[in-house]
């Protein structure tokens, strides 16, 4: 069997703004001194022009954004989601979120997933504080393909969007030539009726991988890629709930106010049914290898067999 092709998102981040360099001269790119990690460098190599770093300041890059916002272009500002949507929360918050201006956050290593570089880098709450401004967008695409998708379709909306991507290279199972992405709505990606799994970035291919495993047991599990954190895709979820009875959310995420508690917060006010969260606890991370932490914080295929199996019994 061929190798699966492996690639991290910000692969997918820096092929869009390539091409939107190309097609868009309104687009105009920041970065905070992290052009080679966050991918903005093929940009700043094709149109200096229209690239600025604004260098270890990202509070900083976050006003000239909002500024340039105001004039009439397309401002995608980018570094780690530890600083971006941590340390600049306010500036992202006031001169970006309160005037809805157009201004897209390329957010790059996220998660547990950053590995050695530890728990001050590790941000698995910035869905969370996002979820909390008013009229932001947030996406967290899968792969490469999607993460290319989800800029272009970023770019054309009006308004703050929040693009998470991760430092790790992960399986790339979309096809690009065949792919469409659509802003707002999740892609079902496996029918089943024993248990809906819920999944967005990289436990997309694992919550696939864990629906395989289940498969062999006897238990039907439906996989959802939730690509689109905000605004929700509420139809596909409630549908699934309904469906199934039983739902798993898994993201590379703190468990409290990432997709889980969205999710939960739909279903509890709408249609009640048992809810199991696969995600990293109320913790902070720690320094290791990316692979070896997933396994270790339980983002991993066999933990979503795990809870896949508790909240069956809770349906029962």
């Amino acid at each position: 069997m061929a190798d699966v092709k492996k690639l991290a998102t910000r692969e997918g981040y820096g092929q869009a703004l390539l091409e939107l360099g190309a097609t868009r001269e309104d687009v105009i790119v920041l970065d905070a001194d992290l052009a080679a990690a966050t991918k903005t460098g093929v940009f700043k190599k094709a149109y200096p022009d229209r690239f600025y770093n604004c260098g270890i300041a990202e509070q900083n890059m976050m006003s000239i954004a909002a500024g340039i916002a105001t004039t009439g272009k397309t401002v995608f500002a980018s570094s780690f989601a530890m600083f971006a949507a941590g340390r600049a929360y306010e500036q992202v918050r006031n001169s970006i979120g309160y005037p809805h201006l157009n201004v897209k956050i390329g957010a790059t290593h996220g998660g547990i997933s950053v590995g050695e570089d530890g728990a001050t880098h590790q941000c698995c709450e910035d869905i969370a504080l996002m979820r909390t401004i008013p009229g932001m967008t947030i996406i967290n695409p899968a792969d490469a393909v999607e993460a290319k998708a989800a800029t272009l379709a970023a770019a054309e909306m009006t308004g703050p969007v929040y693009l998470r991507f991760g430092r790790l290279a992960v399986p790339v199972f979309n096809d690009e030539a065949s792919y469409t992405f659509t802003l707002g709505k999740g892609v079902t990606l496996k029918e089943g009726g024993d248990v809906t799994l819920i999944a967005t970035g990289l436990m997309v291919e694992r919550a696939l991988t864990a629906a395989g495993q289940l498969k062999d047991e006897g238990i039907d599990a439906r996989v959802i890629n939730i690509h689109t954190i905000k605004p929700l895709d509420e139809e596909i979820v409630l549908r699934a709930a309904r469906e199934t009875g039983a739902v798993v959310v898994a993201e590379e995420h703190s468990v409290i106010g990432g997709l889980g508690s969205a999710v939960c917060d739909l279903l509890a006010a709408t249609c009640p049914v048992p809810v199991q969260k696969v995600g990293v606890e109320d913790v902070f991370g720690t320094s290791g290898p990316a692979l070896e932490l997933l396994d270790r914080f339980g983002l991993n295929a066999a933990n979503i067999v795990a809870k896949a199996k508790a909240v069956l019994a809770m349906k029962k």
